[in-house]
């Protein structure tokens, strides 16, 4: 083969998109497994960030298959993410729930991230939940609080869309001014107000980690506008947005962000957070899945 020849089969590869690691063949392959493995067609699904695994509890009738076992799954490798996908019902309502997620600060590429958003869509969701843990950094952003995303920042210096643009998901230049469903971050403020837990609207800004924040990287959020800062969620939601699925997020509040209190942060005080809210988190997930469905 000559350089030319080489040169003119590289180009055409990326022309194609093949050079993405994954892509539409392979999303389908992992729909169509999960598809052998249950007869649920879910209609929410549902991701489980740091700690909060546990609020798979309230589901039934569902069969747990572990990512290992899903073709081309990426593989959570951070604690207090279980990496199992469970189909099942709450209620009455089918779901899929993803029990962890992984990051880009694991070494996945943004594409990677988004891969089980996309396999959910082709499942048939039409309505997301994404959950996460974060650092408060509004004075009322306090432990033991939930946020309802309003708006993000994105500064994980990615976004998922780059690259080669596969048609089948939606359109290349996704508008992400109502990123946010208002009607179910409105059921969500009600929910939060009839279980009597803490809980506000505000506006998330994503990292990338894995290093928690400088004290003077949390004052320049603030500045930005940031209510609270983590390192997941946003990648998703994008995904999510360009299939046309409808999004809520929520952020239960685990520490002060650096800066804001006392004590220094660990990763171990995020997930105990998340343990002792688990229960919370669950009751308002299934009382807006029976709304949304």
């Amino acid at each position: 083969m000559t350089i030319g020849s080489r040169l003119e089969r590289k180009s055409r590869r990326a022309r194609e998109g093949t050079l993405a690691p994954f892509e539409f063949a392979e999303a389908k392959a992992a729909a169509s497994y999960l598809r052998g493995k249950s007869s649920v067609k879910p209609q929410v699904g549902i991701v489980l960030g740091s700690g909060l695994g546990d609020t798979v509890r309230g589901f039934h009738g569902d069969e747990r298959i572990p990512y290992t076992s899903i073709p081309h799954f990426p593989r959570p490798t951070v604690q207090g993410h279980r990496g199992v996908l469970s189909l099942g019902y709450r209620g009455k309502s089918p779901v899929a729930l993803l029990s962890g997620r992984v990051h880009l600060y694991e070494g996945y590429s943004a594409s990677q991230v988004i891969f089980p958003i996309r396999v959910l869509g082709m499942l048939g969701i039409k309505n997301l939940i994404l959950t996460c843990a974060a650092g408060g950094i509004a004075r009322w952003a306090t432990p033991g609080s939930f946020m309802v995303f309003s708006d993000h920042l994105n500064l994980q210096g990615h976004n998922p869309l780059v690259g080669v643009h596969e048609a089948r998901w939606g359109e290349r230049f996704v508008a992400m001014t109502h990123a946010y469903d208002v009607q179910l971050r409105q059921a969500a403020m009600r929910g939060a107000r009839a279980l009597g837990l803490r809980c506000f609207e505000g506006v998330y800004a994503a990292v990338l980690g894995p290093s928690f924040e400088t004290p003077a990287e949390v004052r320049a959020l603030r500045s930005l506008g940031a209510d609270a800062v983590g390192m997941s969620t946003v990648p998703e939601v994008i995904a999510a947005r360009q299939m046309g699925i409808r999004v809520l997020a929520i952020a239960l509040i685990t520490n002060r962000a650096a800066g804001q209190g006392r004590l220094s942060i660990s990763h171990n005080e995020v997930l105990d957070a998340g343990k002792r809210e688990a229960e919370n988190l669950e009751s308002l997930v299934g009382l807006l899945v029976s709304q949304i469905t």
